[in-house]
């Protein structure tokens, strides 16, 4: 396992991505689709918030398609990396007034914009009170920038993982200020491989979200060391640089813009069980995708392996699922292993030739008024 730690230069990585998105002034002037590449279709319900959000602020969004995971009314949510806040703003619509977002960013001009823009918003959705709040700091530190411990319900981030020097440590600190039970559900960049130093060090393939890519399988062991469950791929797309002299420095690196979900549940050896999705969730009342391998239909039996098990037991979905003993025999199919795990690029190259996400009722098969308390 290299080494993923923070080196001496990460101070100098930081100030070159202020600087960069900095002098970005609108979307159209990024060098790659890194940081715009689509993620999924975006529910009718989402795409209405979104329309709500002032236009300076959505002119100054750079994520890599949009972060919007199930069952949200009432919830507490940190959003890493929140630049102008588009979507924080879109989530306040979605929480509620009793719920509360939270952004953090490094970059004082992005934090301006947001800032800006929240009485405006409170004002446009009919809230009394703002339900929004946005802080100023590194997402590797969020305990130093004042967040507290198991204070939040689901913690988001749009294409900015990549854009930290310190990936290890952003795990850690989100895995801290979660709530037990707690999600981080979030899109970033993943490369095919260990970069080299040269596309490391390249600051416009840095704010680019390239250079910092983490080899995707990197990713499932720094999720382990750090407590988390195994991350279940949700989406995954291809990544294309279409400038040759970039793409001459990456060589035969390959990308991919991939959603994964991470839990703070209890270890543990869950068993398989059968569940009932139950439709209550606001958006997805008649099918609910967990990720790229369970969809649940309301009110349809499926069985799950032990980790889809106790993820659903322990989490906000808790009171969306009626769970059961399972029938029969069913050895649990849930990733065990590295080797076990789905590769994003294969994931990626089959939604493209077929035209849409891979989506099936488990391995082994044969609205929602309070989500968070």
């Amino acid at each position: 396992m290299a080494d993923l730690s923070v080196h001496a230069g990460d101070n100098a990585i930081h100030v070159d991505v202020k600087n960069y998105y900095t002098k970005l002034k609108k979307t159209s002037e990024l060098k790659t689709n890194a940081c715009v590449a689509p993620a999924q279709t975006i529910p009718a319900f989402v795409h209405q918030a979104l329309k709500k959000v002032h236009p300076e602020v959505t002119a100054r969004y750079y994520g890599c398609g949009l972060v919007v995971p199930e069952c949200l009314e009432g919830c507490r949510i940190l959003d890493l990396g929140s630049g102008s806040g588009r979507d924080c703003y879109m989530l306040s619509q979605l929480v509620g007034e009793n719920g509360h977002v939270t952004g953090i960013d490094m970059t004082e001009s992005q934090l301006e914009v947001a800032r800006n823009f929240v009485d405006y918003h409170m004002k446009e959705f009919g809230y009394k009170k703002p339900n929004v709040s946005f802080v100023q700091g590194y997402i590797e530190a969020l305990l130093e920038a004042g967040l507290e411990k198991n204070s939040f319900d689901i913690i988001i981030s749009n294409c900015v993982v990549n854009l930290s020097p310190d990936k290890r440590r952003v795990l850690a600190d989100a895995y801290s200020v979660l709530k037990d039970g707690g999600e981080l559900y979030f899109s970033d960049i993943y490369s095919s491989g260990r970069l080299t130093e040269e596309i490391k060090n390249h600051k416009v393939l840095w704010g680019e979200c390239i250079g910092g890519a983490l080899w995707w399988k990197d990713l499932l062991q720094l999720a382990e060391e750090v407590g988390f469950s195994p991350p279940r791929l949700v989406t995954a797309n291809v990544v294309t640089v279409d400038n040759k002299e970039l793409q001459d420095i990456l060589g035969d690196f390959k990308f991919v813009s991939a959603t994964y979900r991470l839990f703070k549940i209890p270890k543990g050896n869950a068993k398989a069980c059968q569940v009932i999705y139950n439709g209550t969730i606001t958006g997805v009342e008649d099918s609910f995708q967990f990720d790229w391998q369970y969809t649940f239909k309301a009110n349809q039996v499926v069985k799950v392996d032990g980790e889809v098990a106790s993820i659903l037991t322990h989490s906000r979905f808790a009171e969306d699922f009626t769970v059961q003993p399972p029938e029969g025999s069913c050895e649990p199919c849930g990733v065990k292993s590295e080797e076990d795990a789905v590769d994003p690029f294969k994931l990626a190259l089959q939604s493209d030739m077929q035209g849409q996400r891979s989506t099936t009722g488990g391995c082994c098969s044969t609205q929602s008024t309070a989500c968070c308390k």
